[in-house]
């Protein structure tokens, strides 16, 4: 067996809805439209962690986080023992080269890549200068990536600062195109190609902004359940808070702004794609696009993620497979659920490689479908708990002991609220006994007597923002590692 080129392309914070081949009436997303029409679109797709570090992990080892061990966000937590997708091409024969965002830590665990050159949005913390970081220095603009003056977790905008090229979705692309054109030759290679936006700094080139000034932006959704905070759970008053400092017309443009990141991001892929095809390989080239999670966009009046409503738990999965391939086919549609962890069993089943003992996920194109698909994020206060069928989806915050069912079939928005409606009591009953039957861990301190009872509730009071939504500043010279133990040593070199 020739075995394909396998090319795999993230986005982070990109939502299922926003494409437009799921019907977006705004997002123009040309080039992700055209390879939806030349493979197939799994319509239920989602990051059953829904937050940078957990996704990742299932992502690159198709586990769940009962066994990989994140499900909240441990920015120091070392990649597990456990095979990777990248050491898994590597040991059948593939190079595997990596560019862009691995969110890993120490940074440079290239987590069986061959090389990464890394783009970590400048987490100097840590202690690495990372490639981008290099590449600016280089042009004779060290430390300047901040110089926009947004934060990474804040949706104020403005068009990016520095020229064209140095934009880090330029940067990239020009990247991972090296990195095909360098290929062995003699050799099949696996691509993975982490583009950092459209997650915040919402920095747009000026000419993508441009590209939305005559088209209407769609106005945010609210279903009647989220209008009164105080009604809310303690991490759905939380998610909703994050966007107090916006009215609509600031909403709207912030959308817009996203809107334009992703623009971007197609735009550039036809880059990579091309080259692909000006060497004579796109033909036998897997490509995968997906998300590591969503972001809600004012939607229901919450931003971000870390929550399981569509918005945030939603992403968009695309699968090409190589020309003629008839287990990928093309233009199709595909409504069995799927997540993450399906991403590595997926490809290396396409290229007959052996998948790990240790693999939980399933090929998103095997006979074998799941009826059931659970999500959990977080540990403390904040956290909650998803479990989704063919039809309904159940949430459950543990924090005041609430449940919440949706019927995505007739309500895919999730503006109604069917939990404790007797004509659903059958539903919700059946999905809260699997609910419990996945529950782990610290989750055992909800159950009593085999129901689910919590703890008690509480309302979300917002702290102070000192950091403005974690703001960087200037990188050269570089900033100093924070040490945390040193600095719970000596408290007054805070």
């Amino acid at each position: 067996m020739v075995r394909p080129f396998v090319l795999l392309i993230t986005a982070d914070q990109w939502p299922a809805c926003l494409l437009g081949a799921a019907g977006h009436p705004a997002v123009q997303t040309p080039t992700l439209d055209a390879l939806a029409k030349n493979g197939v679109t799994f319509t239920k797709a989602y990051s059953e962690h829904p937050v940078c570090i957990p996704a990742r992990r299932s992502l690159m080892t198709g586990t769940s986080a009962c066994v990989h061990g994140d499900r909240a966000f441990n920015p120091r937590g070392r990649m597990p023992d456990l095979p990777t997708l990248a050491q898994s091409f590597r040991d059948a024969g593939y190079q595997a080269y990596a560019v862009g965002k691995t969110h890993t830590y120490p940074q440079r665990d290239r987590i069986g890549f061959d090389d990464v050159l890394v783009d970590d949005e400048g987490r100097t913390m840590y202690g690495v200068a990372d490639d981008y970081d290099i590449y600016l220095g280089d042009q004779g603009l060290a430390g300047r990536q901040f110089g926009h003056g947004m934060g990474n977790n804040s949706y104020l905008f403005r068009p990016w600062h520095l020229p064209e090229e140095t934009h880090p979705t330029n940067w990239a692309t020009r990247m991972m195109t090296r990195a095909i054109k360098r290929r062995d030759p003699t050799r099949p290679a696996f691509w993975y190609l982490s583009y950092r936006h459209p997650h915040p700094p919402l920095v747009p080139l000026q000419a993508y902004l441009d590209l939305y000034r005559d088209i209407p932006i769609d106005d945010p959704y609210r279903g009647d359940w989220a209008r009164d905070r105080a009604s809310l759970p303690y991490n759905a008053q939380a998610v909703q808070s994050r966007g107090d400092p916006y009215g609509l017309p600031q909403t709207l443009a912030a959308r817009r702004a996203f809107y334009a990141l992703c623009t971007h991001i197609d735009h550039q892929i036809r880059s990579v794609i091309g080259t692909l095809r000006e060497e004579g390989i796109l033909d036998d080239t897997i490509i995968c696009f997906t998300s590591d999670h969503g972001d809600m966009l004012g939607n229901h009046g919450m931003w971000a993620k870390q929550v399981f409503y569509e918005g945030s738990a939603g992403i968009p999965m695309i699968l090409v497979g190589p020309a003629g391939d008839e287990r990928v086919g093309f233009d199709r549609r595909d409504d069995r659920l799927v997540c993450l962890q399906d991403v590595m069993p997926t490809l290396l089943d396409l290229c007959g490689v052996a998948i790990p003992d240790s693999v939980e996920g399933l090929s998103m194109l095997g006979e074998e479908k799941r009826d059931l698909l659970f999500g959990e994020f977080g540990d403390e206060g904040h956290c909650s708990r998803m479990i989704r069928d063919s039809r309904h989806k159940l949430i459950y915050y543990p924090v005041g002991n609430r449940l919440q069912l949706f019927d995505l079939g007739e309500d895919p928005r999730e503006l109604v609220d069917r939990a404790g409606d007797p004509a659903c009591a059958e539903v919700q009953e059946s999905l809260a006994e699997a609910l419990l039957g996945r529950l782990h861990g610290t989750d055992s301190d909800w159950i009593e007597g085999g129901r689910l009872v919590g703890e008690a509730h509480r309302d979300f009071k917002p702290g102070p923002n000192r950091d403005l939504s974690s703001m960087r500043g200037d990188h050269f010279p570089q900033p100093p590692v924070v040490d945390n133990a040193f600095m719970n040593f000596f408290p007054e070199a805070k």
